[in-house]
């Protein structure tokens, strides 16, 4: 997402009440904003839909917010804030520590916690725009400036169509994404429900770039969601 206005939210929290006017809040402001109870929810949400942000609860039950915060970070760079009610110096530096981006204390002040959604997500698109144009994966090379794919070394020959999906997919890697938000991005224009060029080109790119059309292991399709990009699996 480009501005915050339209930025989808996942809000991991097990105090309803809170979760409640914390949601309607954050709709009023522009947000699209999903909830969820536990911890142990988190992977599987961000592995089967796209989000902006991540405004994770500490205390949760099963798993609390910073074992949730490790496991995010293993497979998403998605900007994660983390709130909790201890007044904790120490909780807050092992919250940064294993990734957070931002922390927020209660109990939760409405505008500040806005401003502190905007700075972050200000950040990280900041952060975004200014990193490397290339992507490296293992074996794999994507160099977005001169349009150029190396895979163990050897130059991939792509069309336009078939770098910017590899681009867009690499870029998100981890993150499943859905056909209308790819359909979206390349195509500047809303999906209709029924174009399955994107599952062409995909099949494409998995021949082009060594993955098995039957098992892909690197550039999966997960039913009825997206597309998955996986990080680690360009070594072999």
């Amino acid at each position: 997402m480009t501005t915050e206005n339209y930025a989808k939210i996942l809000h991991v929290e097990d105090d309803l009440s809170l979760a409640e006017w914390v949601s309607e809040y954050l709709e009023t402001n522009g947000f699209s904003v999903e909830h969820v109870s536990r911890g142990d929810q988190v992977v599987q949400k961000i592995s089967s839909q796209h989000y902006d942000l991540i405004l994770l609860d500490v205390m949760l039950p099963d798993l609390d917010g910073i074992e949730v915060c490790r496991h995010i970070r293993q497979i998403s760079q998605i900007p994660i804030i983390m709130m909790t009610a201890k007044a904790d110096e120490f909780d807050e530096v092992i919250g940064l520590e294993v990734g957070a981006n931002d922390y927020v204390m209660k109990p939760v002040r409405p505008r500040a916690l806005l401003a502190r959604i905007k700075s972050v997500l200000r950040n990280n698109e900041a952060s975004s725009s200014k990193k490397s144009q290339q992507l490296v994966f293992g074996k794999l090379q994507i160099n977005q400036e001169f349009k150029r794919v190396l895979l163990d070394d050897k130059e991939i020959d792509l069309t336009s169509s078939l770098f910017s999906l590899l681009w867009l997919l690499a870029s998100h890697a981890g993150e499943v994404l859905s056909r209308e938000y790819v359909f979206q991005t390349l195509k500047g224009r809303e999906y209709d429900g029924l174009d399955r060029r994107f599952d062409v080109l995909v099949s494409t790119l998995r021949k082009k770039l060594d993955d098995n059309p039957q098992q892909p292991k690197r550039i999966k399709t997960i039913w009825g969601k997206g597309y998955l990009f996986i990080a680690d699996a360009w070594f072999d």
